[in-house]
């Protein structure tokens, strides 16, 4: 999930509405577009598919002759990239819309699509009642958006929301939207198995399937290639990746794919998100210690501290066994960190539960955590089975609180970093001073770090760490 910033404490991580609706764009497209050629604009909300879906969706817009533009006011096409994970985002879409239909009056001819996760839910209602946009269109029907534009074009109003048992758009090169030529992500499977009670992600995405593996090593082959140096293997729950060949029955899991990518090159960083417990095994472990170049953090919601609330949750998993999953970690991978999701005030939800939750933080030892408080969407299992029943003044004190523990625990994980020294991926200026460099460790912690004559964005650095906060890690080269 691409949540990073929190409103209430500096470092931990909740899900950052700020962020949400990142325009995105790239230069040159700007520089080689047309005269007189059409132009497109998308802001996207949510999760990292979601970026990574609006590249695909730029590289196949790119093809009938769309060129980028951050000025929505001269935008013949204005797209959003729309999530439904919170109640929330919902909120932000629509008043977005409605700031649409402005320029639509001023510039007559604009079209406005939706895509993505909220497009099956709301399309009736956008497209009928509210009257807000032109098409709708789900996450597997990207590659219709030509025929869709067209039939707009002719005055119609289009939805194509229809799921894939099979779409993994393979065979689509991605454009690096806002990308800054060092670090990547790479989807390599879509949709998912897994029926969590809160989650809308199966009604939204559909079943989950695996890309090709040979097309995933020659993606991220082809990133290296052109300067980049890590890349971030992406899908809903990526650790379940599966593939095999139909002519040979030759099996791909997760753990082999990992490999298969690290192999590329030793200077290549390899990075996943996000990962199911269940599917997090010993397999994948074990080859992430082999290789110095498979980054060692592993994303590992834990959704909540307490056995009951998790089988609510349909998790499929109680704390014991979660636990032992954590304690493998830290056997095969001692120098790994863990980052976890947390909900607070689930259906039902106790206060001495709440404490299972605050338990678990403290003693997983999470570096950061996606905290949020239960917002029930419609359609999913627990909107159909279990009350809301938390008042939501609780479910936000227990979120403070959640969140006042997991910023002092990342404050005594990074301070446990002090003296040590990190080979460190320069990923370009501090945001602060233009003196700085900053760059990510194996451990996916930001450092901060004094800039030194010869090195650039995109080379690795060793760097001693001198100070911390909750969140960063500042040190100097040596």
């Amino acid at each position: 999930m691409l949540y990073d910033q929190n409103p209430t404490l500096e470092g931990i991580k909740t899900i950052e509405e700020a962020k949400q609706g990142s325009v995105l764009f790239k230069e040159h497209w700007q520089e080689a577009a047309m005269p007189g050629g059409k132009k497109f604009y998308i802001e996207s909300y949510g999760c990292q598919m979601n970026f990574s879906d609006s590249e695909i969706v730029a590289s196949i817009l790119n093809e009938v002759g769309y060129s980028p533009t951050r000025n929505v006011e001269e935008s013949d096409l204005i797209l959003i990239n729309t999530c439904s994970i919170r109640e929330k985002a919902e909120e932000t879409i629509r008043k977005r819309l409605k700031t649409f239909e402005i320029v639509k009056q001023q510039r007559p001819g604009t079209k406005v699509g939706v895509l993505g996760c909220m497009a099956e839910r709301l399309k009736k209602q956008w497209l009928e009642e509210e009257k807000l946009v032109d098409m709708v269109v789900g996450p597997d029907a990207y590659r219709d958006l030509p025929n869709l534009i067209g039939a707009v074009d002719e005055g119609n109003r289009m939805v194509n929301v229809l799921l894939s048992r099979e779409e993994t758009y393979a065979d689509i090169s991605p454009v690096r939207l806002e990308s800054n030529g060092i670090t990547a992500f790479i989807s390599i499977m879509r949709g998912c198995d897994n029926m969590c009670s809160f989650c809308v992600v199966p009604f939204t995405r559909g079943r989950e399937r695996s890309r090709d593996p040979f097309s995933i090593v020659a993606e991220a082959a082809g990133l290296f290639e052109n300067g980049y140096r890590e890349v971030t293997l992406l899908g809903q729950n990526v650790d379940s990746y599966k593939w095999e060949n139909p002519e040979t029955g030759e099996k791909v899991n997760f753990a082999r794919l990992l490999e298969m990518t690290a192999l590329i090159h030793p200077d290549l960083r390899v990075r996943f998100s996000t990962s199911h417990p269940k599917d997090m095994t010993d397999e994948v472990l074990h080859t992430m210690a082999r290789h110095d170049n498979i980054c060692k953090y592993i994303h590992l919601p834990v959704q909540s501290g307490n056995s009951r609330i998790l089988e609510m949750m349909n998790r499929t998993y109680d704390r014991p066994w979660y636990v032992q999953r954590i304690e493998a970690i830290r056997r095969i991978l001692p120098d790994a960190t863990v980052s976890s999701d947390i909900i607070t005030g689930f259906c039902s939800e106790t206060e001495e539960e709440h404490q299972d939750t605050l338990s678990m933080v403290e003693w997983a030892n999470y570096s950061m955590s996606y905290m949020f408080f239960y917002s029930e969407r419609p359609g999913t299992l627990a909107a159909r089975k279990y009350p809301d029943d938390i008042p939501e003044d609780v479910k936000k004190r227990r979120l403070n609180e959640v969140i006042r523990l997991q910023t002092a625990v990342s404050l005594r994980n990074n301070q446990s970093d002090i003296g040590k020294t990190f080979k460190v991926l320069i990923e370009g200026n501090s945001r602060k001073s233009d003196q700085d460099f900053c760059g990510r460790n194996s451990q996916n912690k930001m450092l901060v770090f004094p800039k030194k004559e010869g090195l650039k964005p995109g080379d690795y650095a060793m760097v001693r760490v001198k100070d911390v906060t909750s969140a960063t890690l500042l040190g100097e080269i040596v």
